[in-house]
Order: structure tokens, then sequence, then C-alpha cells
């Protein structure tokens, strides 16, 4: 049982920038994050790879966000820059022990974190 706990959500203006961060209770083979907004499906946002470092990200953050990890401490952020209103979700956190595809279909993902929320006024 892999154990997820995000911290590092909250309300910024539009323009402004927020870090998450997602501690896992052992290493994982991908982590991944994902954003659900009001009314709306939950999406993949980004994911990294946890042997290669390799990232994919979704159209709409590309350029805006970066995925990056700590190994060392089996931890991974999401660096989010020029935050948009269309940006406000509740952000999860979701690992695997071992990488499936694809990437951005939740089934993909077993462990899953309780959420933070992100809210950006415009």
């Amino acid at each position: 049982q892999v154990q997820l706990v995000e911290s590092g959500g909250g309300s910024v203006q539009a323009g402004g920038s927020l870090r998450l961060s997602c501690a896992a209770s052992q290493y994982t083979c991908n982590m991944a994050w994902f954003r659900q907004g009001a009314g709306k499906e939950r999406e993949g946002v980004a994911v990294i790879y946890s042997g290669s470092g390799a990232t994919l990200y979704v159209d709409s953050v590309k350029g805006r966000f970066t995925i990056s990890q700590d190994n060392a401490k089996n931890t991974v952020y999401l660096q989010m820059n020029s935050l948009k209103p269309e940006d406000s979700a509740m952000y999860y956190c979701a690992a695997a022990l071992r990488c499936a595809a694809p990437w951005t279909n939740e089934g993909s993902f077993r462990y899953w974190g309780r959420g933070t929320q992100v809210t950006v006024s415009a």
C-alpha cells in the first residue's frame, strides 16, 4: 500500500505561482498530478517517470507547469506559474508501482492522495 500526502495548495491571483508537493511512502514507477474543476471531469495534468525522469504534460499547462522529483525523498513537485482562473481545481497526486499507459487515464494509477485545492482568482 502506497500512501500519498499532498501539500501546497491555496489561493492566488491570476498570473501568480504555486508549488504542490506529494510525498509517497515508497518508490513508485511513476507519479502524476490530476485535477478536477467544479463540474468537470478529472484530467491528467502531468506525469513523471521515476527511473528516467521523463515528463509529459497536458497541452493546456505546457510552458507554465513543471513536474519534478526528489527520488531520495520519494517526493514529486508541481511548480505552477502564470496561473489562470481555469486552473482552479482540486489537484490530486497519483502513483503506480507498475507503469501503465496511457498516463492520462485514471485507471493507470492505483494510489491516490486526498487532494489539495488550488483557487486562482481573476
